[in-house]
This record gives C-alpha cells, structure tokens and sequence, in this order.
C-alpha cells in the first residue's frame, strides 16, 4: 500500500514537470513569435519612415541641346578658310611752300597679306538646334572674317625716295602706316571677291556635320546663313 502511494506521488510529481516544461517552452516560443514579429514591424517602420524623409528621386534628365552646343563650342572659332596675297602699294606725300609743291616723297611697299575666315560657334544657341528622336538639325553662325593681318616679317618697303633734291618730307613711318593700311584694305576685298567667306561656310558645315555625327545621331542636318552685308568691311584706324 505504501508503495503504491510512492509510486502515485511518483507520477504526480514528473506530470508537473512535464507541465512546467512545456509551459516554459510555450512560454520561450510565444517570446520568440513576439519578438520576431516585433522585430519586423520595426523593419518595416524603419523602411516606411526612411521613405518617408528619404523620398524616390525623380531619373536625371539630359539636357540634348546644352550638350550639342557644348561640344560644339568646343571648336571655338571655326577658321575654315584661308586666304593669302601679295600686295604692291605705292604712296607719297608732297611737300609745300606758299602753296607750292616743292618736292614730293614716294615710298614703294609690297605687303603680304592674309584673312581668315569661317564661323564662331560661341554664337550658337539652343534656338539654333533642334533634336527629334534620332535626328538633329543645327543652324550655324553666319561666316565671318576672323582675323587679317598684314604679315610684316615678309612685308618690305622697296622703295623710299625723297625727290631728286630730296625735298619731300622725311615721312617713311607715316606713309608706311598708310601703305600697309591700304594693303589689308586690298587683300580683304580680294578674298572675299574670290568667295573666301562662301568656301568658309562650305568646310565648317563639313566639319559639324562629322563632329554631330559621331555622336550617335541617324539623320544629322547641318544648315548654314548667308554672310552679313559688311562681313568684308575693314575697321579704319583710330586717330
């Protein structure tokens, strides 16, 4: 009898354990099913509010014709024409008493002078390009001249002479000046006489039109303009 009762007591007692152990097990999983779920909704608020103060930024865009002009302008001042010539200009200055002529001054000058022509493309805008899918139509700068010069390593005064008396005014500098003067004068009106500024226009469309075609464009239209009225006109020195 009494051993039955040990043996009752017994199986009472490990039920309880077993019992407790399995409470405290519950228990543990119940903790980590919290915790776990506690845990992603901390992720996911984490996430929402670095959404929030975070936002999607919109893709960049390209500005198309910022960047054809860059490229473009990139080239500078586009001399596309080059035109070079020999000038002979005689001068000569009088000398007066009493409204006299009492010997005159003649100074012999033979100038080598050279123009340069094409189109500045620092004037090029973005109302002078336009883009559509894969074509591009640019618009050049009228062509100007870009510089003249009268070269005066190469250039010489051939001849200098004051009269046979040598009364005329000793003015080599001053009618140097004026020979050299006239002479750019010469050699611009020639150059563009001989189409200097049209053959200017030809090779610049030439030169955008390969440079716009690498890149990447199909159909790539290169338009220019006629030159201004006074593109050949020669600034006169200022007194």
């Amino acid at each position: 009898m009494g051993y039955d009762n040990r043996e009752e007591r017994f199986s009472s007692a490990y039920l309880f354990r077993s019992l407790g152990w399995m409470l405290t097990g519950g228990l543990t999983v119940a903790g980590l099913v919290v915790g776990l779920s506690a845990w992603r909704m901390g992720d996911h608020m984490l996430s929402a509010l670095h959404n929030i103060f975070n936002p999607a930024q919109p893709a960049p865009k390209v500005d198309v014709q910022s960047v054809v002009i860059q490229r473009v302008q990139g080239v500078s001042e586009l001399t596309t024409a080059v035109f070079t010539m020999q000038a002979v200009v005689p001068t000569s200055q009088e000398a007066t008493f009493n409204g006299l002529v009492i010997g005159t001054t003649k100074l012999l000058y033979i100038a080598y002078g050279e123009v340069r022509a094409g189109v500045d493309l620092h004037n090029l805008t973005t109302a002078n390009v336009q883009v559509a899918d894969n074509s591009i139509r640019v618009q050049l700068p009228p062509p100007q001249v870009l510089d003249r010069k009268i070269d005066v390593n190469r250039s010489t005064v051939y001849d200098y002479n004051r009269g046979t008396l040598g009364l005329g005014p000793d003015v080599a500098p001053q009618l140097q000046a004026l020979a050299q003067q006239e002479a750019l004068k010469k050699v611009v009106e020639a150059a563009c006489a001989d189409g200097l500024l049209e053959k200017a226009n030809d090779r610049a469309k030439l030169v955008v039109n390969q440079l716009l075609t690498t890149t990447g464009y199909q159909n790539v239209t290169v338009v220019t303009q006629s030159p201004s009225p006074n593109a050949c006109a020669v600034e006169q020195p200022t007194k």
